[in-house]
Formats: structure tokens, C-alpha cells, sequence
């Protein structure tokens, strides 16, 4: 490879550095703060242990991919939490009583956190599931 192909190279990738370099973050968005707003943030991003950049990106983005609520959503969320919790508690209870033991409330309170901790995220994978079978389907019911 010769020298000038070699900074012909470079400077392509200088010109295109979107084409360059795919997944690399190669755009910037600036915006303007008062001190005490930039304090503000600053001490959230030390906070968070991430640095300035990191904490202003990732709490960006959280907000740019947050979806409204969906009604039909939120109450698949709380169908499954029931199923969930009513399984894992029947379960559990079996499971002391095979032991000749009883099921502790703190037991009883770990399933119920363990449901309202998964359960959107649950109602979420069920829809794409669906979503995705009615598409390969052609939205047509059999």
C-alpha cells in the first residue's frame, strides 16, 4: 500500500466518518445550561458514577425510548402478575407444607415484589410475541 493511498484512506474516513466507522457515535447535540443547572446534572452524573457525558447520554436516551402507557399493556402487566404470583405462591406453599413446614410472610412478600418487578417488562415480551405471530400470519385469524 502506498503513502498517498494510505492518507487517501485517512482522509475518506475523515470526510464519511458515519460510513467509516458504523456504531461508533459520531454525532454531537449541544445545549446550553446556567451554572447552577450544570451543577445540578454534574452532581447527579457523580452520583451515578458516570462521567458528565455518560449520565447526560444514557438519561437522554431513557427518555427518548420511554413509551407511553398502553392501557391494553398495563393491564396484561397486572393479568400476568396475578398468574405469576398465584403460581409461585401455590408452589411455595406446596413446597413448605411437603416439608411439614408453613410459608413464611416474608416469603409471601418476595413473590409479590418478584411479580410487580417483572411484570411490565413480561407484558411487553407477550405483546411483541403476539405482535410478531399476527405478522407472520398476516393479521389473519384461523
Amino acid at each position: 500500500m502506498t503513502a498517498s493511498h494510505i492518507a487517501n484512506q485517512h482522509q475518506s474516513n475523515l470526510l464519511f466518518p458515519d460510513e467509516a466507522k458504523p456504531g461508533f457515535r459520531t454525532k454531537t447535540a449541544a445545549t446550553r445550561f446556567t451554572p447552577s443547572e450544570l451543577a445540578e446534572i454534574e452532581a447527579a452524573a457523580e452520583e451515578a458514577n458516570q462521567a458528565l457525558s455518560e449520565w447526560l447520554r444514557g438519561t437522554a436516551l431513557r427518555a427518548a425510548r420511554r413509551r407511553p402507557a398502553d392501557p391494553a399493556e398495563l393491564l396484561l402487566a397486572e393479568v400476568w402478575a396475578i398468574q405469576y404470583a398465584l403460581l409461585s405462591l401455590f408452589h411455595a406453599g406446596a413446597q413448605a407444607a411437603s416439608e411439614g413446614k408453613a410459608l413464611l410472610p416474608d416469603s409471601i412478600l418476595k413473590i409479590r415484589d418478584q411479580a410487580d418487578a417483572r411484570k411490565l417488562q413480561q407484558a411487553r415480551k407477550l405483546l411483541e410475541d403476539f405482535l410478531a405471530m399476527e405478522g407472520r400470519r398476516g393479521g389473519k385469524r384461523t
